[in-house]
């Protein structure tokens, strides 16, 4: 049996709105709308896929503008009001956007980049994590014990025989390859090579480089055992990862604060290493599938 409807115009006047309603993807809720961002690499991925659910299973409206790019596109979409919200590192914070001295104390670094974003960009920094994704080099095992290298003061002496492979923002930054010629002493690489972050351990284990940028806690350093070249000067500060969030989107949802400072304690690095390897190791998975089981199996929200 078919069932035929048919309107008057007054009744159909009276149906839109319900209609609008019962469409929406956000129901009857007339909260404000975050939008969650992140930079253009599996961890950010992760946690801004993270940060999105565990707002979304708190009933907030959240709208998603992941893998913007690299600091300073996602830093600029911050301040431009683009979007509300995204992890960030202190120690990218510190030197990529403050153009501050390294320090090694992560409670200082945390405390000067709070204090300086709130000051100049109306920015805050919740809770950082526990886990340190600090900048480092590192090589397969095989050159390391071919050319006896273990630290980046022995990669510098040898620098006219190293081809690096880097992401496009490291080589200008005060925490990429100019804060490394400033505190190693200028020298002079065999080839700089730049990678989009997705295809730049594919380059290098295909031979195309022979030290590679990588962060600590990249999945691909323990499931390509890799070698980590000590950074014997001390250029690299730490980088524990927080969200940093627009002053006015924290105002509007006041709870954003505790939603996603309940995850931040779970965040070591141990953990984000594993996850980055599920989504960039074999396995291959989806960084919103990782995020959501591990929420899950934290009770940070309903399967």
């Amino acid at each position: 049996m078919k069932l035929k409807w048919s309107f008057g115009p007054l009744a159909l006047l009276l149906l839109i709105p319900a209609l609008v309603v019962a469409c929406s993807p956000f129901g009857d809720d007339d909260g404000e709308t975050v939008t969650v961002g992140s930079k253009d690499f599996a961890e950010e991925l992760i946690l801004g896929e993270m940060y999105a659910q565990l707002l979304e299973d708190h009933g907030i409206n959240v709208e998603r503008a992941l893998n913007l790019g690299g600091t300073n596109i996602a830093h600029e979409a911050l301040i431009n009001g683009d979007i509300d919200l995204y992890p960030e590192y202190t120690g990218t914070a510190l030197l990529a956007i403050l153009s501050m001295e390294t320090m090694s104390d992560p409670d200082e670094v945390y405390r000067i980049v709070s204090e300086e974003y709130a000051e100049q960009f109306d920015l805050v920094w919740l809770e950082q994590a526990p886990m340190n994704n600090a900048n480092a080099l590192a090589t397969s095992r095989e050159f390391s014990e071919a050319n006896n290298l273990t630290t980046i003061s022995q990669m510098v002496e040898m620098a006219g025989e190293i081809r690096l492979a880097a992401v496009p923002d490291f080589e200008e930054r005060e925490d990429g390859l100019a804060g490394l010629m400033q505190v190693y002493g200028d020298f002079e690489l065999q080839e700089f090579l730049v990678f989009d972050p997705g295809i730049k351990y594919e380059a290098f284990l295909d031979g195309d480089a022979d030290v590679v940028q990588v962060f600590g806690t990249d999945g691909q350093i323990g499931g390509y055992d890799l070698v980590v070249l000590e950074d014997d000067q001390g250029l690299w500060p730490p980088y524990h990862v927080a969200p940093v969030v627009r002053e006015d989107a924290l105002d509007a949802n006041p709870e954003i604060a505790d939603i996603l400072n309940e995850v931040q304690p779970l965040l070591t690095s141990e953990i984000m290493t594993d996850l980055n390897w599920m989504v960039e190791g074999p396995e291959g998975r989806d960084p919103a599938d990782v995020a959501r089981d591990f929420l899950i199996e934290n009770g940070l929200i309903d399967e």
